[in-house]
C-alpha cells in the first residue's frame, strides 16, 4: 500500500476516533439541535466545564465543529450537515447490527412500536397538498434557531395544557431532537389518548434541515 494512501486512511481514522466517546457523540447531538457555548453544553451533558472543553477541541481537530466569537463568548456549532448524516448513517449501522440498540430503545421508549411515524419526505409532501399542525417539541432555544417550516414551539413542560388549545379536525404531527427523543413520543401518546389524529416524525429537526426541506429560523440578532 503506498504512503500516500495510508496517510489518507490515518486521516480517515481521525473522524472515527471523534466518535468514538459516547460523550462527544453526546455533544454532536446537542450541537445538530442549536450553537452552545462550553458551559451550556457542561450543564447539558453533567460533565465538567474542563472535561467538555477536551471533547470540543477533539470534535474540532476533526473537523466536525467550528466556533463563533461573540464578544468574550465563544460558541461552537457543526461544521455542517454533514455532519449529521455522518451520525444518522451511525446510528442506522448500529440499529441494523447490534441487538442491544434495539433492546435499549424498546426500554427507553415501549410505545415506539405503537406509536404511527412519517417519513420527513412524506410530511413535506403532505404540507403541501394537506392543512397540518406540526409541533416542534423541543426547548425554546433550539425552535429559535431552527424550525420546520411553518411549525408551532410547544416546550415539553407545557405539553399536557396545550393539547386542550389545539383544533380536533386536522392531523397533528409531533417532532423533537431525533429518533431517540422521547417528547414527541409522549406528545402523540397524549393527543391519541384525548382523540387526536397523531403522527410522530419518524426522525427529528437536524435531520430535515440536513435533508434540504424547508426551515426557517426566529433569532433576531
Amino acid at each position: 500500500m503506498s504512503t500516500v494512501k495510508k496517510q489518507l486512511f490515518e486521516q480517515l481514522a481521525l473522524i472515527g476516533q471523534s466518535l468514538s466517546s459516547p460523550q462527544r457523540i453526546e455533544l454532536i447531538d446537542y450541537l445538530a439541535q442549536a450553537e452552545r457555548h462550553v458551559e451550556e453544553l457542561s450543564q447539558l451533558t453533567g460533565l465538567s466545564v474542563a472535561n467538555t472543553s477536551r471533547h470540543l477541541q477533539q470534535l474540532k481537530q476533526a473537523g466536525l465543529v467550528s466556533t463563533r466569537k461573540q464578544g468574550k463568548n465563544r460558541f461552537y456549532q457543526l461544521a455542517g450537515e454533514d455532519v449529521v448524516n455522518l451520525v444518522k448513517k451511525l446510528r442506522q449501522t448500529a440499529e441494523s447490527h447490534l441487538a442491544e440498540v434495539d433492546r435499549l430503545v424498546t426500554s427507553l421508549m415501549p410505545q415506539k412500536k405503537e406509536t404511527q411515524a412519517i417519513t420527513s419526505e412524506a410530511l413535506a409532501h403532505q404540507m403541501q397538498n394537506t392543512p397540518l399542525i406540526v409541533l416542534d417539541v423541543r426547548p425554546a432555544k433550539e425552535f429559535e434557531q431552527g424550525h420546520i417550516k411553518g411549525a408551532v414551539n410547544v416546550i415539553p413542560e407545557k405539553i399536557d395544557e396545550t393539547i386542550e388549545q389545539l383544533p380536533k379536525d386536522k392531523t397533528i404531527v409531533a417532532y423533537c431532537r431525533g429518533p431517540y427523543c422521547v417528547y414527541s413520543y409522549q406528545m402523540v401518546e397524549h393527543l391519541r389518548e384525548n382523540g387526536r389524529d397523531a403522527l410522530r416524525l419518524d426522525e427529528g429537526f437536524p435531520e430535515w434541515k440536513a435533508a434540504g426541506l424547508p426551515y426557517e429560523t426566529t433569532l433576531t440578532h
